[in-house]
């Protein structure tokens, strides 16, 4: 929607001008006829499955059949003019407060985020203003996300539900031989799977029908890979096939879950942020200007494992870089994996570098089965120091929540080298720490490069405290456009499942319309 302090200058305008309707006049129609705009309106309801939406959430094809009826039949008396007239436009506000703001509240799927909302608008002198000006389709424009993505996947939408009744679909893929296909071999599913590749824009359009894995094929396979989150390697095996075989309405789904989301996540309220995508294992730093995210950085990172140790979603204020830090290994770890393994291997415990901390704050660096003890009753806790095998690292990025995760760097660069990246137990590792530490410093001239890395290999522990906070946020998207490619990632820990089962409790619990049909009376 529009910003506050543009809505009260058009009013303002609107009203010097004489043009705005009196709240009691109605605003669809004129003289028992529907006007324009009424006719303009049903038709961006019964459209709402192009911005994701539902139409029958808004009764949109009764509302098209009744404004229909009454520019064709007689014109309406006057009660049920009012009838419809404030039919239309209740439902012309439920839209918009959906298109803006989401249907659901984030929070009931475990995105626990702060936004920080402006004054609400008054959707009612807002739909009125608009209709006066004749500019209803504009204001609908300005009420969707202003992001880029949100207008790619817009795009993306409406080719997968193009894609719905294609005929490379209406054929199943035949079972894989020997539980895979390589480059060179034969299946008989391969004319099917290049039609596939082909409607996806994986492989060039009028390729020879093919008889063996290869070429072009094996290309078009591992750009289709690539695209699913799966090892790129071209070769046709078992979860390569179940990508293949998820039909284009259920990625239209995905993608109208994807849009649902973009509207209550909080991508551009300040002008820096940090943003882990989750199910795409990546973080992107960047800049807001005039409205346009400007992407400074991307790199890798690794998640929670999926299966106990979720990332959470939020968003909060990064405040410290913390540089050669210690590691506090948290009680769960302790109890359940640490004090087992140097029960069992001793010697690992200076190996590693751990230390007991006592509840009064004395470091012991002797391991006996009495300090263990102690740790599993919760009176003394373990930490690893500073070093080239410390857990986090040598630089770990604070910013205060409830869940105590943070970005840290980690000595087990392979991992990055993963296509799927849930490893960690909660907390975000992150690819290139030093590059993140400039973005996160850049107003700050003092702190070079060379300094950041001394600050990191130096072995004692520092605490820089930033002189402006950097908002890190913790989303969630299964669907991103990345240079006119579609890319789908894994519902890594369902929580585009619970968001569709919302969304279906929400459309189920909206009242059915009473809303007569006027022509029978």
């Amino acid at each position: 929607m529009l910003p506050r302090f543009v809505h009260c200058l058009l009013l303002v305008l609107a009203v010097a001008a004489g043009r705005a309707p009196a709240a009691d006049a109605p605003l669809w129609f004129d003289a028992g006829r529907p006007t324009t705009e009424a006719r303009q309106a049903v038709e961006i309801l019964v459209s709402a499955a192009d911005e994701g939406l539902d139409p029958r959430d808004y009764d949109a094809a009764h509302l098209d059949r009744e404004v229909i009826g009454a520019l064709e039949g007689p014109a309406l008396a006057d009660a049920p003019q009012a009838q419809l007239d404030a039919a239309l436009t209740n439902a012309l506000q439920h839209y918009l407060a959906d298109l803006k703001a989401g249907r659901v509240n984030p929070r009931q799927i475990h995105a626990n985020f702060t936004v920080q909302r402006d004054a609400p608008l008054d959707t009612a002198a807002y739909l009125r203003e608009a209709v006066a000006e004749h500019r209803l389709a504009e204001a609908v424009r300005q009420a969707v996300p202003q992001l880029p993505i949100y207008a790619s996947l817009h795009r993306a939408l409406a080719r997968y539900r193009e894609l719905a009744n294609h005929p490379a679909w209406q054929t199943a893929l035949p079972p894989l031989p020997a539980y895979k296909v390589v480059a060179g071999q034969a299946y008989a599913g391969l004319p099917v799977l290049a039609q596939r590749l082909e409607a996806l824009g994986d492989l060039p359009a009028g390729a020879s029908p093919p008889s063996y894995l290869e070429g072009t094929l094996v290309t078009a396979l591992e750009a289709f890979q690539e695209r699913h989150g799966l090892v790129p390697d071209g070769v046709l095996g078992q979860m390569t096939l179940q990508q293949l075989n998820v039909a284009p309405d259920s990625r239209v789904r995905q993608i109208e879950l994807t849009m649902e989301r973009l509207r209550w996540t909080p991508f551009l309220q300040v002008p820096r942020m940090i943003v882990v995508n989750v199910p795409e294992f990546v973080l992107r730093a960047y800049e807001v200007r005039d409205g346009q995210i400007d992407v400074k950085l991307t790199m890798k990172v690794i998640v929670g494992k999926a299966l106990d140790t979720r990332t959470p979603l939020f968003n909060e204020d990064m405040r410290f870089i913390e540089f050669s830090p210690y590691w506090n290994v948290p009680p769960s770890i302790a109890r359940k994996e640490l004090v087992p393994r140097l029960r069992r291997d001793p010697a690992y415990f200076q190996q590693q570098g751990f230390e007991f901390v006592t509840t009064s704050g004395q470091v012991v660096t002797m391991l006996s089965e009495e300090h263990l003890d102690a740790v599993l009753s919760g009176g003394w806790r373990i930490r690893q120091r500073p070093g080239p095998n410390n857990a986090l690292g040598d630089i770990k990025f604070v910013f205060p929540n409830n869940d105590n995760i943070y970005l840290h760097h980690t000595p087990v660069q392979q991992l990055f080298q993963r296509v799927r990246r849930d490893f960690s137990h909660g907390c975000i590792r992150v690819e290139a720490p030093v590059a993140l530490a400039q973005f996160v410093l850049q107003d700050e001239p003092t702190w070079t490069q060379d300094r950041i890395r001394q600050a990191m290999e130096k072995g004692e522990s520092s605490t820089l405290s930033l002189k402006q906070p950097l908002p890190v946020l913790i989303t969630y998207s299964t669907v991103i456009v990345k240079g006119g490619r579609v890319f789908f990632y894994p519902d890594l820990y369902g929580h585009d499942r619970l968001l569709d089962q919302a969304l279906r409790q929400h459309s189920a619990a909206l009242p059915p319309s009473r809303l007569p049909d006027f022509d029978a009376r």
